[in-house]
């Protein structure tokens, strides 16, 4: 990825100095916006990181707490149904 910048000096420098100086300042204030943007772009990629792992471990934690959910509903489920299961064999068993 390439940022362009187009960097104007202002017109004392440019009266002031020669060719060569101005490209060297140019390069100079290219060099300061693309160590700015990359410092940037790393503290935005850190704050991204931390918050990705906050709902990660927030969507664990809720996908544990839905998962105990279902497997005591399906226990009483279960339940239910031998208890029903018991009381039908029961009935038949007796006649």
């Amino acid at each position: 990825m390439s940022i362009a910048a187009v960097i104007t000096l202002p017109d004392a420098l440019i009266k002031n100095s020669n060719k060569e100086e101005q490209k060297e300042l140019a390069e100079f204030f290219e060099k300061i916006v693309k160590s700015s943007t990359e410092a940037s772009i790393l503290t935005v990629e850190d704050k991204f990181e931390r918050r990705l792992t906050e709902e990660v471990s927030k969507l664990d934690k809720s996908i544990s707490e839905n998962k105990a959910d279902i497997i005591k509903w399906m226990f009483i489920f279960w339940a239910g149904q031998i208890g029903i299961l018991v009381a039908v064999l029961d009935i038949f068993f007796k006649r």
